[in-house]
């Protein structure tokens, strides 16, 4: 608690940072004795009609997670921005007691109303964390392990985490991290497929950059102009983190002689990948990519792929 409340030990440690959040900023005690916050069934029937998007994104993928740790005792959660949870994936036999511990749709595990917690912190920092046991604020909290990832929306900005909770008083912190990789990758898929969702008709180009676990995609259309990128391009290539996009030729961003070279990568995979499957035929290969035939000879020869027709 000592360590909390000095300033110094905030600025070096994220997790006493949260700590003093908690104290200060919102003024909650460790040791208080209520349960988790619930609201109401019709609140949260309007939250997750706001989230419907990001929902119907995540759905397969909390699936396929939830069956990669079922026998593991852990649960899958999905919360919205403000760390409210929508879906929760358990096993009927635990979900008794992951309800008792607050882990259930409509528990609000903001930063604000449980202090340092997996959900809470991951959507107050922006970041992916893990909150094992004793590092919770809140002393009715410590049995558990929380793994955290944030989703962003294809407008950059953060519309809600991914959470994988365990109370095994036996899982290591070394086990916690295997989990946290999961739960990363995750977290990107469901970036991606909501990206890809809110723009049906763009070719989606994937960068390669340093940090694995980053959905990096640009949204081109046909004109060969970039109308949407993921909050991990638009860092990359120097945009507002979120918000509206401004629309730039796609060609001002790949000639970058400084910049990522993995979009023109991506870009010639596709266009070889189109040809291959159209055995050559530039009109077949144009219609699959969703661009006219004219503008697919642009790109080849731009790429140097004109025997390849």
């Amino acid at each position: 608690m000592q360590t909390a409340r000095d300033p110094a030990a905030a600025g070096r440690s994220r997790l006493a940072a949260s700590w003093r959040r908690s104290l200060e900023h919102h003024g909650l005690d460790p040791g208080q004795k209520r349960s988790v916050r619930r609201i109401a069934p019709d609140d949260l029937s309007e939250r997750r009609a706001r989230s419907d998007a990001l929902v119907h994104a995540a759905t397969a993928r909390l699936d396929g997670l939830y069956q990669m740790l079922a026998s593991s005792g852990c649960g899958v959660l999905l919360t919205d921005a403000e760390g409210v949870v929508l879906e929760f994936r358990t096993s009927d036999a635990d979900r008794d007691v992951f309800a008792a511990w607050g882990l259930c749709p409509g528990a609000d595990w903001s930063e604000a109303s449980e202090g340092t917690n997996g959900i809470g912190t991951c959507i107050a920092e922006a970041r992916r964390v893990i909150i094992h046991r004793d590092d919770h604020f809140h002393a009715r909290n410590t049995a558990m392990s929380c793994m955290d990832a944030p989703i962003f929306g294809p407008d950059g900005a953060l519309i809600g985490a991914l959470d994988v909770s365990s109370a095994r008083s036996d899982q290591t912190e070394s086990f916690n991290r295997l989990i946290a990789a999961m739960v990363a990758q995750t977290a990107r898929q469901i970036e991606t497929d909501a990206f890809r969702a809110s723009f049906p008709r763009a070719r989606i180009l994937v960068a390669e950059t340093p940090d694995a676990d980053a959905a990096t995609l640009l949204a081109v259309d046909a004109d060969d102009i970039v109308v949407g990128a993921t909050r991990a391009a638009r860092r990359a290539f120097g945009f507002a983190l979120c918000g509206p996009f401004t629309s730039v030729p796609a060609a001002d961003i790949l000639g970058r002689d400084d910049g990522p070279t993995g979009f023109e990568k991506a870009e010639r995979a596709a266009v070889i990948r189109a040809l291959t499957r159209a055995s050559g035929n530039v009109s077949e290969a144009a219609r699959a990519l969703g661009i006219g035939r004219a503008t697919l000879y642009r790109r080849m020869k731009r790429l140097g792929l004109e025997d390849r027709a």
